[in-house]
């Protein structure tokens, strides 16, 4: 798939987000999530529409797929577009790509448009941990973006709908990968589901995690972290650990993922609060860490006519501060909108795309040792 696409979705997605806080900010948050919330009542599929992940069709990646998203490169990427040989696997779960109201839940095989998204999203995320190890990236029912807009009955049970199918592929990842060490990754809603499975089926990374990558969605070291039961990277060789950031231009404004996730109960109990939000630096590779923008690897780059896509080293620097992942430096034309607050969420893999290969590279080459 070309990277043309990708760098399309980028734009699009990031319109998108953009045009929704808009319609907070002027319309009100009631105007949002009714343009937002999916059509009627959260339906349950039958039993038989769940997902067999013993079929290859199920996957969007996986050792064995020809078509497979995460062997996408960069265009002056000098390395390998074969699989990795190494004896690690990876588990990735991709971001909300289902932006249609007509369930609240997309679909196994949903529109082409979902489906280009989805791919695009392992294409420019999973691909840098390709050339180190073995990308699997199910497909899963996810739960719509409206459902994101509401605590009810319908948005719990549609997200919980989307966790039982990528706990469900993640048991037969396991199954599939018996004594690889294992990397797990993900996105947004992708991330939120990982955090849990991180909880639930600790039994089965024990002793075998290189480390765990739950990007783009909050995470408290005092009332989640512990409920996990792994601690936050606080070294670069560090294994068997958490990374986690959001990042934000300057000046920050993150008042609309904050007012939502502080005061929160995490599974510990405790309430969530902004000074416990866990900051890890993708370039540094520590909590809590600080670099220039001549220390990233590269950030993802298109090209002016968005037919490309390069590695750009050097551009993008980044510090942790108050639980926020701060860019520091001139940040290249990625797409032509962020969400407000300087929110770069959607580019959260992209602005780091480098630096986090390198940073996946030394913890696999710290596990191997």
């Amino acid at each position: 798939m070309c990277a043309r696409r990708f760098l399309i979705v980028i734009f699009v997605l990031t319109l998108l987000g953009v045009a929704g806080a808009f319609a907070i900010f002027q319309f009100g948050q009631r105007v949002l999530i009714s343009q937002a919330t999916p059509k009627g009542h959260f339906a349950p599929p039958p039993t038989s529409d769940a997902p067999d992940y013993s079929r290859a069709e199920n996957w969007l990646a996986s050792a064995d797929l020809p078509d497979n998203p995460s062997h996408w490169r960069p265009e002056n990427d000098a390395g390998s577009t074969e699989p990795s040989a190494n004896d690690v696997s990876v588990f990735y779960v991709h971001p909300t790509t289902y932006l249609s109201r007509d369930s609240w839940n997309a679909q196994m095989r949903p529109d082409a448009q979902t489906e280009a998204r989805t791919r695009l999203f392992v294409q420019s995320q999973a691909s840098v941990f390709a050339q180190d190890a073995t990308v699997w990236a199910p497909r899963y029912r996810q739960a719509a973006y409206g459902a994101f807009l509401l605590r009810s009955d319908d948005a719990q049970k549609a997200l919980d709908l989307a966790y039982a199918d990528v706990a469900a592929a993640f048991d037969a990842f396991v199954r599939r990968n018996p004594q690889r060490p294992l990397i797990l990754a993900a996105h947004s809603q992708g991330a939120l589901h990982l955090s849990r499975l991180l909880r639930e089926r600790a039994g089965a990374v024990k002793g075998r995690l290189v480390a765990a990558y739950v990007v783009g969605w909050p995470l408290s070291t005092a009332a989640d972290l512990p409920a996990i039961g792994l601690p936050g990277c606080s070294r670069p060789d560090q294994t068997g650990c958490v990374l986690s950031w959001q990042s934000f231009g300057q000046p920050a404004n993150p008042d609309l993922i904050t007012d939502a996730w502080v005061g929160t109960l995490g599974p510990t109990g405790m309430k969530r609060e902004r000074k416990d939000m866990l900051c890890v630096n993708p370039i540094t590779g520590t909590a809590g860490g600080a670099a220039p923008p001549s220390a990233n690897l590269g950030t993802l780059v298109p090209s002016a006519d968005l037919a490309s896509a390069t590695i750009e080293p050097g551009r993008v620097g980044a510090r942790c501060d108050n639980g926020l992942l701060l860019i520091d430096g001139a940040i290249p034309p990625l797409g032509a909108f962020v969400l407000p607050g300087n929110n770069h969420h959607v580019y959260d893999y992209a602005l780091f795309w480098a630096s986090v290969r390198e940073d996946a590279r030394r913890r696999i080459a710290a596990w191997q040792r």
